[in-house]
This record gives structure tokens, sequence and C-alpha cells, in this order.
């Protein structure tokens, strides 16, 4: 995400409402407790670091995900990022039930550009999106497609989490040795073939025996 929010790594902003105590920490976890004398008084997770929440290119929130049990679910919140003259929680809701939802004011949002997404990609993908504009433009892909493509993009960048299917899909990919075509193949042939060699250097300067097979 946003470099210049990572310098509210590690801080905690704390808000009271009526009877509960709620204390956000970015890039960590969200939490509420509850500060009456019962005996079974709440206090827990409503959240942990989890991905960002994008709109129109634009990081809008933070999703803290995972938090303690709530019925069949687990709690989670979205913390929306507002201008502000200082950082501080400043509003606390609950839309559904156990789904939260925080208002964090930070003067590090006021800029017009201090929330676009585009700037903290790397070259390649700044260059897969730019692709993607190209094709919209020239209408070879839809709109749906272009979306698709960015939610590829902001995966692959770590800005939002994959899918567990995905995850797995791409663990897959890393173990299969299957290629599309014979000219990746001999591609990834070269590849290896000059990586063991490297290898093999390293191992004759340090003077250690390489055993290898017919099979290499």
């Amino acid at each position: 995400g946003p470099a210049h929010l990572f310098r509210l790594a590690g801080k905690c902003f704390s808000f009271v409402e009526s009877t509960y105590k709620y204390e956000f920490c970015p890039f960590h976890n969200v939490t509420q407790h509850e500060q009456t004398f019962r005996w079974n008084a709440y206090s827990g997770i409503l959240g942990i670091w989890h991905e960002w929440e994008i709109d129109n290119n634009t990081f809008v929130g933070m999703w803290m995900r995972e938090g303690d049990s709530c019925e069949t679910k687990s709690r989670q919140t979205k913390v929306h990022l507002v201008c502000g003259k200082s950082n501080k929680l400043a509003y606390v809701s609950e839309p559904s039930t156990c789904v939260y939802s925080l208002t964090f004011e930070t003067p590090l949002v006021c800029h017009p550009h201090s929330l676009l997404v585009y700037p903290t990609l790397t070259e390649a993908l700044q260059r897969k999106w730019d692709e993607a504009e190209q094709l919209l433009y020239d209408e070879l892909i839809t709109d749906q497609g272009y979306k698709k493509i960015l939610k590829e993009i902001f995966e692959e960048a770590g800005l939002l989490k994959a899918t567990e299917e995905k995850e797995l899909e791409k663990q897959n990919k890393k173990t299969t040795l299957e290629f599309e075509t014979v000219e990746k193949c001999s591609k990834e042939y070269k590849q290896l073939s000059k990586e063991i060699k490297k290898l093999k250097d390293l191992l004759s300067q340090h003077g250690i025996a390489y055993k290898g097979n017919s099979g290499e």
C-alpha cells in the first residue's frame, strides 16, 4: 500500500463509546473492550489486518478480518480512511451483526494523490495496467474484463488477498512441470541448465564434489 501510511505501523488509536473502548492498530488489528464490571464483559479481536478496500483505483479503507468467532462467522471490520487534522479514531458503528465500521482521520490522506493505487505498484504491474487500459480503449475487452485484470494486478501486488481456490491454483501451477508450448519448455530448460551450471561452479569453487545423474 502507500508507503507514507507505514509510519502509522506500531501505533494504536482508541475511541470510547458508552461502555466500549475500541482500539485500532494500523496494519495489525482492531480490538474491543467492554468497560463494565459484568462477569462476562466482552474483550476481544474485531479483526486482523488482511487487505485493502480499493474503489475507483483508490485505496479507500483497510479490511481487518478473521476476528473472534461470532455465531457461524468471524468478526470483521472495515476502517475508512478520511482526511483530518490529526491521527484519530473518530467514529465506530456496527452496520450488520459482527461487521464493524471504523472511521480513521489522518492528515496522511489529505493530498488528492495520497491514496492512488497505481504509483504503489512495481513497473511490471504498471505496464500490465497500461496494457489493460489500452485494450479497454480499443474496445478489445469489456469493462468486466478490465476489472478482472485490475483485480488480478491488485492480488499479485498483495493489496488484495486471493481467494483460497486461487491460492491452491497458484500452488499447483508452481508444482506442476507442464508447459503450454514447446517454446516455453525449451526456454525453461535453458534457464534451469544455466542455474545448474552456476551451482556446479559454486560447488567446485568450494571444493565440494558433485554427483550428477543421467536424468539431470
